[in-house]
């Protein structure tokens, strides 16, 4: 085959990516601000509430700990049934006097898992910590995370039908005024939750477990094998087993959340970086079963799936589009200014301007908070900062392998004080 014709194949190959996936942001917006919101699980109050684990997995979170333990131990849920296992893995500060502590006031209610070795990792302390507590069902929460009185039994509704699998509330920013970091952080989380879960959710699609604000049936997880240790995104990772296995995984958009993001540039990339690893990781290892389960899976949640399981290969689709357009140019067979243009739109939307803006916007719109709308041109910024930084991660080879070794990787915290937001 020769250079010309390898490059339009790819660059058609490119065009024809991009284009869906911005007609998929549209879509899901389209859907959030005209079609049927469907929250089939919020408003249960009085029910026959199973015996509830909600684990808090915690790596030097001193600074942070404690004002999810409190939180946790203000929800409504019925107390008896009811035990709240904070994870000490490895720290090296006050993390686990302070757990100690919890024990000691809470005696029966707050059961801490002190792990001094085993394999690193968020989810090794959770395969460790299950396998000590029993549970129906299991919430996981990260130790920055505040609930809100009411959550505990607004994750655990959904589990009253036999079918749900697993069960992922809303995140909401608790630190958004601090910078225009956090700010745009704000305006993202808002797009994904509000508008991408949500449409998924809407139309029976693939909401996605999201490793904290969430919960598990513990007959599913064994199911499917139980936590990978080995993945840097146990989260998504579970997600497509999950799915693959025939159960239904829930997304709750009143269920909110509050996590501290991050303040720093670094720190996001950081974070960016080992979410698109772990991504890719999932990838890898789920969309050939993915794809081979159509027979027992709906089309259209298949397809979601796939484009789920890729959104963090999109840059180098991108870089892989703008190569073949380039070679062409200077092999003396220049692209029709058609599909040039088509490449230019498909590329600007899709990685961070008209399409997630409008999704932006949108989420403003629908939370009743017009007021940020103001900050959406800075959101290119943001939107190219994480652009770089995964086509960065998606190029390293720790995002296709399987079996490395995992290290705790947590999210830098600032809070020096106690949240002055309130759930």
């Amino acid at each position: 085959m020769s250079i010309i014709m390898a490059a339009n194949i790819g660059l058609w190959f490119c065009i024809v990516v991009l284009a869906i996936y911005t007609l998929r942001h549209y879509f899901f917006t389209l859907n959030r601000l005209f079609g049927r919101h469907r929250q089939p699980f919020v408003d249960v109050i009085q029910a026959n509430w199973p015996p509830l684990v909600v684990f808090v997995p915690a790596h030097n979170e001193s600074r942070v700990v404690r004002d999810s333990l409190d939180a946790l131990l203000a929800c409504d849920y019925p107390e008896d049934r009811l035990t709240i296992v904070p994870i000490d893995d490895r720290s090296v500060d006050d993390t686990r006097v302070i757990l100690v502590e919890y024990a000691e006031n809470y005696p029966g209610l707050v059961l801490p898992f002190l792990r001094d070795d085993g394999i690193p990792g968020k989810a090794a302390a959770l395969a460790d910590a299950m396998a000590e507590h029993g549970g129906e069902i299991a919430l996981v929460f990260d130790a920055d995370y505040i609930p809100g009185v009411r959550l505990l039994k607004q994750l655990v509704a959904p589990f009253f039908d036999p079918e749900v699998g697993a069960v992922m509330g809303r995140v909401v920013p608790l630190n958004v005024g601090l910078s225009l970091l956090t700010r745009l952080l704000d305006l993202e989380r808002a797009g994904g939750y509000q508008v991408d879960q949500q449409a998924r959710m809407n139309l029976r699609l693939v909401p996605q477990y999201g490793g904290t604000v969430g919960g598990v049936r513990r007959a599913a997880l064994a199911q499917v094998g139980g936590w990978n240790v080995d993945s840097l995104a146990e989260d998504t990772d579970l997600t497509f087993r999950l799915v693959i296995n025939g159960w239904d995984v829930v997304y709750q958009n009143r269920s909110e959340c509050y996590e501290e993001v991050p303040e720093t540039w670094e720190s996001r990339i950081r974070q960016i970086k080992r979410w698109a690893k772990g991504h890719n990781q999932a990838l890898r290892r789920y969309v050939g079963a993915l794809i081979r389960n159509r027979r027992d899976l709906p089309f259209l949640q298949v397809l979601d799936g796939v484009l789920l399981l890729g959104v963090f290969v999109v840059p180098l689709v991108l870089l892989l589009g703008w190569i073949c357009t380039v070679t062409l140019f200077y092999a003396g067979y220049p692209p029709s200014w058609g599909r040039v243009t088509i490449l230019a739109i498909s590329s600007f939307n899709t990685v961070g301007n008209f399409a997630a803006f409008f999704q932006v916007a949108a989420a403003s719109r629908l939370d009743g908070s017009r007021e940020r709308i103001r900050m959406l041109p800075f959101l290119f910024l943001g939107f190219l900062v994480s652009t770089l930084s995964v086509g960065r991660a998606t190029m390293s080879r720790a995002s296709w392998l399987r079996g490395q070794p995992v290290q705790w990787q947590k999210t830098e915290r600032h809070r020096a004080t106690r949240p002055t937001r309130t759930p």
